[in-house]
């Protein structure tokens, strides 16, 4: 006979566990962000970003060049030269390098540990240089978390917009605004108020909350969800700001972070997910 003591310490037994597995998953999404960071071309490692201008743009390490290098690289490499929207590499004599069009984020170019690509932002193009032996990487502490809350674990409701709806991003960049598509919007509840968040159509969501300035960083945070698969039906979506982490632009100053757009600003503090880093540049 199964007496009632049993079963509860069964259940105790079963809600530890549960319990468990969800600190783990929380502790390995945290250890993941900062190897990602971290890694040879993680964003401490981008030490540049040069946007062109039209016709050529001379590249190597002299400091007059249009996209400044690192100083290991010799000090002419080549040019990039945009025209009617694309961008073509032409090499500098002697160098190793392909010449070639170019595809945003896609063809890389390398020499040594620095590594440069082309980047499009609206009808913007730029040089996005890492460097995988960069200050910011090399001196990099740790990321730093509240404790672990499973309150801020929240099911939230999706609601479905009824026509196509936008999303208007300013950035870090004055004067470059991103645009995305939103699917829905997310309602949940925290003591008793009612909140709202639209992600992105990626997932994505791009926040600021109370704690902004004071324990984390001032611009907002990041945060991605699971979006339904039908998403022209209402739901439920979890939340989880115990993942909440720091955009790019606290690791680089050479990052275009979009910030978050009026309706994703919480009057409301959630002391979760990620801290300020203690590093910031």
């Amino acid at each position: 006979m199964v007496t009632a003591s049993a079963l509860l310490a069964a259940g105790d037994t079963s809600s530890k566990a549960a319990s468990s597995k969800y600190a783990a998953q929380v502790a390995k999404f945290r250890a993941d962000e900062e190897k990602s960071l971290i890694a040879p071309d993680g964003w401490t490692t981008v030490v540049g970003l040069a946007w062109l201008k039209q016709g050529d743009n001379r590249a190597g390490s002299d400091p007059k060049a249009d996209v400044e290098l690192p100083a290991s690289a010799p000090a002419s490499v080549g040019v990039f030269t945009l025209h009617a929207g694309k961008v073509h590499f032409q090499p500098a004599g002697g160098m190793k390098l392909p010449a070639k069009d170019l595809a945003p984020n896609k063809d890389v170019l390398t020499l040594g540990t620095v590594k440069f690509f082309l980047i499009q932002r609206n009808d913007k193009f730029a040089i996005r240089i890492k460097d995988s032996e960069a200050a910011t990487r090399k001196q990099f502490t740790h990321l730093s978390w509240y404790p672990l809350d499973p309150t801020w674990r929240i099911t939230a409701q999706y609601v479905p917009w009824d026509k196509p709806h936008s999303l208007s991003f300013d950035t870090v960049i004055s004067g470059l605004q991103e645009q995305d598509s939103s699917p829905g919007y997310l309602s949940f509840k925290r003591d008793n108020k009612e909140y709202r968040l639209e992600p992105a159509s990626d997932g994505s969501i791009v926040f600021r909350d109370q704690t902004a300035g004071k324990t984390t960083y001032g611009a907002g945070r990041f945060l991605d969800i699971v979006l339904p698969k039908n998403l022209k039906a209402p739901g439920t979506i979890v939340l989880d700001f115990n993942e909440a982490y720091n955009p790019p632009c606290v690791f680089t100053a050479y990052a275009t972070c979009p910030l978050p757009p009026p309706q994703n600003r919480l009057s409301l503090s959630v002391p979760a997910g990620e801290l300020m880093y203690n590093g910031h540049h």
